[in-house]
């Protein structure tokens, strides 16, 4: 049908066609969407903003309040970052530290306590050390038993790992040890026997407080440790063939000294920590037979100290 010229749907001065209030003069709507007034209303669930771009992989949302590399829990000062990483794997190592430490102090006490009840036996019992006096050839047994259980634990990683052959050899190597030191004991009166004890523990307790808390890192010191020990073993060699009370004041005196700059440094590297070098938690049954060792050797050239003093 013809209208007049100037007549389209959606005048004012027509009743019908479309709605005035539906799109803007210029066309299309603006970016962000339908505008609130009029038209067809947005629909629900959706921004007034357009739709959200999605997140990219790798990254969180803007919403989250995180960006890249962020943790997703806040810690000590609002974030958790590298630090509070780090504290948290010293925390693991330290406490597994404080357990090896506590299970080779363990295992140590129950070596000293057969140790010293060996010699109390042989020392006050009068027919064990006559017994003993009159079989010298099982104190010969004992030192070869001693040599082969220090030398398998020593090189062989998988007798002082794997339980329970490593606390098998351990237990033989100490009865052996033990039934030596009684044999040695018996030699000498008990008084000398229970001072040289005493004087040992003391000693002892002493140094490893010292290893405890001194700041002196002794971890670096095994080459000279070593050295000094090769100078023992020639000086003993040596006060075989030229005998005298001097000669073995002197060579217990340095066995003395030399032992229990050993007990600092096998006591640090059981502590680990700052120190330079320290043993592996694993190797549980190695740093009590160190320790062991040192408290034993001390004990002997004390006890020779004191009975070359009384002679």
């Amino acid at each position: 049908m013809w209208q007049s010229p100037g007549v389209y749907p959606g005048d004012q001065s027509q009743g019908g066609g479309y709605p005035q209030a539906g799109y803007p003069q210029g066309g299309y709507p603006p970016q962000g969407g339908y505008p609130p007034q009029g038209g067809y209303p947005p629909p629900g669930g959706y921004p007034q903003g357009g739709y959200a771009p999605p997140p990219q992989p790798g990254f969180q949302p803007a919403g989250y309040g995180e960006g890249y590399g962020q943790p997703a829990y806040p810690g000590p000062g609002g974030s958790l970052g590298e630090d509070a990483d780090v504290k948290g794997f010293d925390f693991n190592e330290q406490s597994i530290r404080k357990s090896f430490i506590r299970k080779v102090y363990s295992i140590l006490m129950c070596q000293l306590l057969v140790t010293m009840a060996f010699i109390t036996l042989f020392v006050y019992h009068q027919p064990t050390k006559l017994w003993v006096r009159t079989h010298t050839y099982l104190f010969w047994i004992a030192f070869v038993i001693v040599f082969v259980c220090l030398i398998a634990m020593a090189c062989c990683e998988s007798v002082r790992r794997q339980a329970p052959m490593n606390f098998i050899f351990l237990g033989i190597f100490t009865v052996a040890e033990s039934f030596m030191l009684g044999v040695t004991s018996s030699m000498y009166d008990s008084d000398a026997v229970m001072m040289a004890v005493g004087i040992t523990a003391a000693v002892c307790l002493a140094l490893t407080l010292f290893a405890f808390q001194s700041r002196w890192d002794f971890t670096a010191m095994g080459g000279v440790l070593l050295c000094a020990t090769v100078v023992l073993l020639l000086f003993g060699i040596i006060a075989i063939f030229v005998r005298g009370k001097t000669m073995t004041l002197v060579y217990a005196s340095l066995g003395a000294l030399i032992f229990s700059l050993y007990l600092i440094y096998d006591t640090q590297l059981m502590m680990g920590g700052k120190h330079k070098y320290s043993i592996s938690p694993e190797e549980y049954i190695f740093a009590a037979l160190n320790l062991y060792l040192d408290v034993v050797n001390i004990f002997i050239y004390i006890l020779t100290i004191i009975g070359a003093a009384k002679d």
